[in-house]
């Protein structure tokens, strides 16, 4: 079923390496579910780990496992024992390209709209369950638990075509300004509203969202 033209969209920008990300994803899952109807949903990928930031988890594991008790407390979010392994051995490389790619391949073969579940699962692979990012066989396995065809997945991650288009992704993210993930954003028309910097608990991130909509009705009908 065709989504309406006009209805309004909320960008989530995030990266599947961004431990904060791994916090909100289940909030925009949430929100997905319960504004069914009068919204839609579009997950954005970032690319913070690209370039010259690629490198060993060792690297910067001072500063992950500094975190993730925060993160723990605030979101309600596990990391798990394998996660947490990975990165005290600290050869695992860290590269948003290749969870990246598989959200693109995902977004033009998933015909539910299951975006932002999918964004969720990859970061559950990686924080929770220690899965390798870089290997082409743990979106295999995720996208037929998605019911997706395994083989059209496996075979469109390959195409240099989609690793273009997750970069084109990046530098668009670039261009809006975003300076950090998890951004959410709200577009209604031509009009963007910012709805949250980081990290915001679903209760404050709907009554956020509620305001945005009602804000976006009256400039409209003022405008009308």
């Amino acid at each position: 079923m065709e989504q309406e033209p006009d209805l309004p969209e909320l960008l989530y920008i995030f990266d599947p390496l961004c431990g904060w990300c791994y916090g909100m994803s289940p909030v925009v899952e949430r929100v997905q579910n319960e504004f069914a109807g009068r919204m839609t949903v579009s997950v954005l990928s970032g690319g913070m780990v690209t370039g010259q930031q690629v490198g060993p988890i060792r690297d910067d594991w001072e500063y992950i496992s500094g975190a993730m008790g925060q993160i723990e407390k605030v979101a309600d979010v596990e990391f798990g024992a394998a996660f947490r392994e990975l990165g005290r051995e600290g050869s695992y490389i860290q590269d948003s390209e290749p969870p990246c790619q598989a959200l693109t391949v995902f977004r033009q073969i998933d015909p539910y709209n299951q975006t932002a579940s999918f964004a969720h699962a990859l970061q559950q692979a990686y924080f929770l369950k220690g899965q390798n990012l870089n290997d082409p066989e743990t979106y295999e396995v995720l996208a037929a638990d998605f019911g997706l065809n395994v083989a059209e997945f496996k075979r469109r991650l390959a195409l240099p075509e989609t690793a273009q288009a997750t970069r084109h992704e990046f530098a668009a993210v670039a261009k809006i300004g975003v300076q950090g993930f998890p951004t959410t954003i709200l577009r209604v028309g031509n009009q963007g509203y910012l709805i949250a910097r980081g990290f915001m608990p679903y209760d404050a991130f709907a009554e956020s969202l509620e305001k945005a909509l009602q804000q976006a009705s009256e400039e409209g009908n003022e405008a009308g």
